[in-house]
């Protein structure tokens, strides 16, 4: 059987002579390519390239995209990453030619839109987090997450009372005890209680004059809202320490309740998963950070500000812990997050939260019968089923994601939080209609009938993609590196 010939690798179809280019008649004076770069830093033998034509190439690029899956091709139900929808509008705005072009060693008189953005933005991120004072260098979350956790140190510092701890609930984001350690921090762990929820009986047993801070996903990545959280504020309060919060899941919140309302004095905005910037790949992402009074001293240097009219860089911050990123972080994603707030407005914000939170519990209202739910309480923008249940069949958590691909869908995050056996963690998001939550939640209840009449079937799946059943664990131990000599 002939394999089709845009399945193939492009240098399997590559022709000695064929090229996709031509060039004019060199009509300047020619030099030697010695006289312009030094000959160390020259190849010994000619890259190794395909020859191909500009037609080929388009159909096998084109041909290779149809084979990947994204936003704009299907339904994300990743929990906690929030993968929603990235309107083109956002394309359009951080493509207008000022801010595209713009370098990052500009002067300040000739960034002054630049500049004003990023004052705007910085100002309409604290009044929708209630917070004093934001920092928009951090290029993704868990480097906010590091940069949170500088400034507490810093604050402790500045008390002159360093401090050694930092307590991680059970139901935190992942990069959290990443973050802790990274910062010079002992990570403790507090259990969560029979709702899901923080153990405040598990929190003053590790609450102590050595705990610096608290850093606390809410809603926590069981979608469910941390209702405690002024206890937990207290608690926290009475032994000095601060609170951060993880806001990761701050699209749950938007317009509803506000991380300053709730005592908190620092969190880290994902702006991929709350205002639409684009999410995977490695990036560029963005991750500001918002303090309170308590921490705005120590916020990243320099801060954009505003004097009269114009817009500049300040420096003048003593206390501060100085640069996170190089220049001002990924400046394309803070006009994405511009355009997406002003589009909104207010109320448009609050309405994506409303909505997200309609559509988690919609999908698992129709989805509860068929998985086990283990912490049974009212949900946020996300929700948490387990698959123990189709696993005492014999069926794994893994084998039902593998069939939902031939369902059309990527699967949903899995095996996370590690609090729930099997997990399936499921974020519709507010953008996705009913007709997809309901086709979503068809094929995970088809997929469970067919569990129990024709196993098989799931075990092997997937048969419908480019690549079909692989082996995790052998591709994970034994990294295979393709390459052309």
């Amino acid at each position: 059987m002939n394999t089709p010939k845009y399945d193939k690798l492009i240098f399997e179809i590559s022709k000695s002579g064929r090229k996709g280019y031509t060039l004019p008649p060199n009509d300047v004076p020619s030099k030697q390519i010695t006289d312009l770069i030094p000959e160390k830093h020259l190849r010994r033998t000619p890259a190794n390239l395909p020859e191909i034509s500009e037609n080929e190439v388009v159909r096998h690029y084109v041909n290779i995209s149809t084979k990947n899956y994204h936003i704009d091709k299907g339904f994300y139900p990743l929990g906690s990453c929030t993968m929603k929808y990235n309107p083109k509008v956002n394309e359009v705005t951080s493509s207008m030619p000022g801010f595209r072009n713009a370098h990052p060693h500009t002067p300040e008189e000739f960034s002054q839109g630049a500049l004003e953005l990023m004052y705007r933005l910085a100002d309409m991120l604290n009044e929708i987090t209630g917070l004093k004072a934001t920092s928009l260098q951090p290029a993704a979350g868990a480097q906010g997450e590091l940069t949170g956790l500088l400034m507490i140190r810093a604050y402790h510092d500045k008390q002159g009372k360093p401090r050694k701890k930092i307590i991680v609930p059970d139901s935190a984001h992942g990069t959290n005890p990443a973050s802790v350690t990274i910062a010079g921090y002992e990570s403790v762990n507090v259990k969560s209680n029979d709702k899901g929820t923080v153990d405040l009986d598990d929190l003053a047993r590790v609450i102590d004059e050595d705990v610096a801070g608290i850093m606390l996903t809410n809603p926590n990545t069981l979608g469910i809202f941390e209702e405690q959280i002024v206890q937990i504020e207290r608690m926290l309060r009475d032994v000095g320490a601060l609170l951060y919060m993880d806001g990761a899941n701050l699209n749950a919140l938007l317009g509803i309740t506000r991380p300053g309302d709730m005592g908190i004095d620092c969190v880290h905005i994902n702006l991929h998963k709350t205002f639409s910037t684009p999410h995977g790949g490695g990036g560029p992402g963005a991750g500001p950070v918002a303090v309170s009074e308590r921490l705005e001293p120590f916020l990243p240097a320099p801060r954009v500000v505003k004097d009269g009219e114009r817009y500049r860089f300040n420096y003048d911050f003593p206390d501060s812990i100085g640069k996170v990123h190089t220049f001002f972080g990924n400046f394309g994603m803070l006009v994405r997050a511009y355009t997406y707030i002003c589009m909104h407005g207010p109320e448009g914000l609050r309405g994506i939260s409303e909505n997200a939170i309609i559509n988690a519990n919609y999908l698992l209202s129709k989805l509860r019968d068929n998985y086990e739910l283990k912490y049974d309480a009212p949900v946020m923008h996300e929700f948490v089923l387990s698959g123990s249940r189709q696993k005492a069949m014999g069926v794994r958590t893994m084998d039902i994601a593998k069939r939902l691909l031939d369902y059309g869908f990527h699967a949903p995050t899995i095996y996370f939080p590690l609090i729930v056996r099997e997990a399936l963690m499921i974020e519709p998001t507010e953008t996705e209609t009913k007709e997809t939550l309901d086709a979503f939640a068809d094929a995970l209840i088809k997929i469970n009938e067919e569990i129990k009449t024709k196993k098989d079937v799931v075990l092997n799946a997937p048969q419908t993609t480019p690549v079909k059943r692989l082996d995790d664990v052998k591709a994970a131990k034994e990294i295979n590196v393709c390459y052309t000599e």
